[in-house]
């Protein structure tokens, strides 16, 4: 149980990744996994809570530019698209190499 755990919480921080790579607020990326990965909003919650205390000064930085962000935003639907995408390839690659 214990590798199945570390494996589900490495895949939940590779999607976080995903979700800050495309500028999405904490709030954003929870709805995101809980809509399209079916991720209970309080295991991304505490995930990220982590990545911020590993990586604090990232997370500065993240958000104080957060604000600039939000006129540049996606559509919904490219949104939607981007996630799904990002979810099959994430899934793709843990059934490929399930010990990453």
């Amino acid at each position: 149980m214990g590798d199945e755990s570390a494996s589900y919480i490495h895949m939940v921080q590779h999607l976080i990744e995903k979700c800050l790579i495309f500028r999405m607020t904490k709030e954003e990326c929870m709805e995101a996994l809980s809509n399209h990965a079916n991720i209970k909003p309080v295991i991304t919650s505490t995930v990220w809570k982590e990545l911020e205390k590993e990586n604090k000064e990232f997370f500065e930085a993240y958000n104080s530019q957060s604000h600039e962000w939000k006129e540049n935003r996606m559509s919904a639907a490219e949104t939607t698209e981007m996630i799904q995408k990002m979810i099959s390839e994430s899934d793709q690659k843990h059934q490929k190499d399930p010990d990453d």
